[in-house]
């Protein structure tokens, strides 16, 4: 009678240790560099609020690279290295479950998932310090002045925005209106924001700043520039027909160039402000009112600068 020993089986050769390892390192230092270009993907950087969202970003970026990479050098190496023979049709050995393999993919997407929201908490909490928000639910008609707890900390305002279907007023502390926001470089500006009708999103992308406007409450969110230039402000939130055209420009400049302007535009006369809605409902008019029914755009706000929608902007 013969015994059979049974064979032990087989671990993976230094070799193939070894190939691997280099594998994963050559897809570490490629997923580094794709998140350090993930930064050139983005707006110019214009606030302080911007460098912990682009470093957020960076970082899902380079592991969403970094497993996608393996994934696929993954299937590349199991099409080129262990695809069947030409004429082999037979069927796959069956293999069962690994309960190694099973743990290990079960806790290091926990372990990524668990850091991605550690880190997203703590870049919230910086946030929220750089830029406090508060609701406050207020009648429609009432002046966004009379809201009584504001950003204590803040250099600049409070700005009333003014949201409307289809254009932005901006109301200064000394009476100024415009159609254009306009900020100090490096001063904590504290906005009102309010809507007259639906819901709009005060959306700038150099800001890296994206607020919802409720009907029927004020909003309170303060933030700091630190770039001066041209920037784009967007209705990010559909509010009907011409919601996309609901665009304007963010001008920062310098404190000097500021204190000037809101003294200089002070001693303007109101005349009509920008309202790219009225201009587009205009056309509908003019071809016999077709197609999807549209309510009409609000009257275009009187304003003491109107803007030039024609200048350039950066982002």
């Amino acid at each position: 009678m013969t015994s059979t020993t049974p064979k032990p089986k087989k671990g993976l050769s230094l070799r193939l240790i070894l190939i691997l390892l280099s594998l994963v390192g050559l897809n570490l230092l490629a997923s580094l560099q794709i998140a350090q270009w993930s930064f050139s993907w983005l707006p110019v950087a214009a606030s302080t609020a911007a460098p912990y969202v682009d470093g957020l970003f960076s970082l899902e970026v380079g592991i969403g690279a970094f497993l996608f990479n393996g994934c696929v050098g993954f299937i590349l190496w199991s099409v080129i290295a262990n695809r069947a023979e030409k004429y082999d049709e037979s069927d796959g050995l069956p293999i069962e479950g690994n309960t190694k393999l099973e743990i290990i993919w079960t806790v290091i997407p926990f372990i990524i998932v668990m850091a991605l929201a550690i880190y997203s908490i703590d870049v919230n909490g910086k946030l929220d310090t750089l830029g406090p928000k508060n609701k406050y639910d207020m009648a429609v008609n009432q002046s966004a002045k009379t809201v009584a707890s504001l950003d204590g900390l803040s250099e600049v305002g409070p700005i009333e925005v003014i949201s409307r279907q289809w254009n932005w007023e901006f109301v200064y502390p000394n009476g100024v209106r415009s159609s254009e926001l306009h900020l100090p470089i490096n001063q904590r500006a504290n906005f009102l924001l309010t809507s007259k009708d639906v819901i709009h999103s005060f959306y700038i992308p150099a800001f890296r700043l994206k607020q919802d406007i409720i009907p029927g409450s004020v909003i309170s969110y303060s933030i700091t520039p630190t770039r001066e230039g041209r920037y784009r402000l967007r209705d990010a939130h559909f509010s009907g027909a011409y919601f996309s055209d609901n665009q304007t420009h963010v001008i920062v400049q310098s404190k000097d160039d500021y204190s000037n302007w809101l003294q200089s535009t002070n001693e303007k006369p109101l005349v009509p402000g920008l309202s790219p809605g009225t201009v587009q409902y205009q056309k509908r008019l003019s071809k016999g009112n077709k197609g999807w029914a549209t309510v009409p755009p609000a009257p275009p706000p009187m304003v003491n600068d109107p803007g030039n929608p024609d200048d350039p902007h950066e982002a």
